[in-house]
């Protein structure tokens, strides 16, 4: 098998880093999902556990205790609808089983790529196209939002693959039916079966809590019934139903019932074409047996993707946070309702206001106009008003005249002008010319000097 350093195809190198790249969102937002679901769960099995002690709270005990108990009583809830908004906000899409849908149908198409194609002029423009699809189908999957973290290390990614031990797939080199046989099926076979162990023991420690939780609810309801002295007991009933609901959500998010029978298929499927390579001799393994193997392996696991996919989103809707959240929501739109109403009531008041300042100033006005109007036939009648008007009325009949006098000149002037264009006055003039001249020019009542 050739070594990454001496051929390292572009291609594969963006394949590798676009499934790290898949694969470590997936990882990190499945952690970061489950961590926010389990502290839901706690904070709510918190909270009826601090009501039954803020109730049985002895009242000899310092009353400190008993206002801390309160206040923790109090926030519980509301810490708890909180992070189930926040879940319901950022998580309830499912992005991660996104992530991780477009990071396993990479790998698949990366070992085809060596395999089955390895022979192929056209292999790396058929990988080119698919990882565009992939691409593509991941931002939709993500309606729209592809916020992820560009991957840094190197690839193929640790811990799920170790490529610098000795014996192990390089990541980039072609493989041959041996290869592919050993690092791909087999390895793949040997994860699931220690998956499957693990997720079967996780299944029944829950089941079994919550049996026994179960019991001691009936328990302990039972032993209140014995008489006075124990009565105070039935209290705790409540804590056991919590913790009850806790685990049965629990499970149901966590799916387990059917993780472990997807994970029986595949090591079922897996396990029948390792027989057949196992018992086919050197000389019947031949490229048509590899294809097959290969086809086969990779139909396997990418069926148990999509069976795991689909699964998971139905343990997210039957696991919705939108009870949980109701609170907060509630708050946060009773909130949004307050201040609406409160800056409504800032407008209505303002504008109240304005109204009735205008109101006030339009009377105001109104009556002082009509005082007005009640003192100015009086006051026009006076005899100072009546001689000022007089006055006034000599002075405009005076301009007048003047005005039409100014205009009644201005025309003889043209007119005189118009006679005399052809006359040169001067010292050549004749006397008898001038004299009719001046005798044409009118006469004003203005002093002159």
């Amino acid at each position: 098998m050739e070594s990454k350093t001496e051929h390292t195809p572009p291609i594969l190198e963006v394949a590798w880093r676009k499934f790290a790249q898949y694969d470590d969102t997936s990882v990190k937002r499945t952690a970061s999902f489950t961590n926010l679901r389990r502290w839901i769960l706690i904070f709510g099995v918190l909270a009826t556990l601090l009501s039954i002690l803020t109730t049985i709270y002895p009242a000899e005990f310092p009353p400190l205790g008993s206002f801390v108990l309160k206040i923790m009583l109090v926030a519980s809830p509301i810490i708890a609808s909180v992070l189930a908004a926040i879940g319901n906000e950022y998580y309830s899409t499912g992005d991660w089983l996104v992530a991780r849908a477009g990071a396993e149908e990479i790998l698949r198409d990366m070992y085809l790529y060596r395999t089955i194609l390895k022979n192929s002029p056209k292999r790396r423009e058929w990988l080119e196209k698919r990882l565009a699809r992939v691409q593509r189908s991941v931002f939709r999957g993500m309606n729209g939002e592809l916020v992820m973290e560009t991957f840094k290390g190197n690839v193929p990614p640790k811990p799920r693959f170790n490529p610098g031990e000795p014996g192990n797939d390089d990541g980039f080199s072609d493989l041959i039916g041996e290869e592919y046989f050993k690092y791909r099926l087999e390895n793949e076979l040997r994860w699931h079966e220690k998956k499957i162990i693990g997720k079967q023991r996780e299944r029944f420690r829950l089941q079994v809590s919550i049996y026994m939780m179960g019991a001691l609810g009936a328990i302990i309801a039972a032993i209140a019934t014995f008489g006075e002295a124990t009565s105070n007991l039935a209290i705790w009933v409540a804590l056991t139903a919590s913790l009850t609901g806790a685990f049965s959500v629990w499970q149901t998010l966590k799916n387990l019932e059917q993780v472990v029978r997807n994970y029986s298929k595949v090591i079922m499927e897996l396990g029948i074409i390792s027989d057949h390579w196992k018992n086919l001799t050197a000389e019947e393994r031949t490229q048509s047996e590899v294809n097959r193997m290969v086809q086969g392996t990779e139909n396997i696991l990418w069926s148990r993707n999509v069976e795991y996919i689909k699964s998971m989103q139905e343990a997210l809707r039957d696991a919705s946070l939108d009870k949980e959240a109701e609170l907060i929501n509630n708050v946060v739109a009773e909130q949004r309702e307050a201040d609406a109403r409160f800056k409504q009531a800032l407008t209505d008041s303002i504008v109240n206001k304005t109204s009735e300042e205008l109101d006030k100033v339009t009377a105001d006005l109104s009556d002082r106009f009509e005082e007005i109007l009640g003192t100015l036939a009086e006051e026009a009648s006076s005899e100072v008003v009546q001689a000022e008007l007089a006055a006034m009325r000599e002075a405009i009949q005076e301009f007048s005249e003047k005005v039409a006098q100014k205009l009644g000149l201005s025309h003889k002037l043209d007119a005189i002008r118009e006679e005399y264009k052809d006359v040169d006055v001067g010292s050549e003039t004749p006397r008898g010319v001038l004299n009719d001249l001046l005798s044409r020019f009118p006469k004003t009542e203005e002093v002159k000097g």
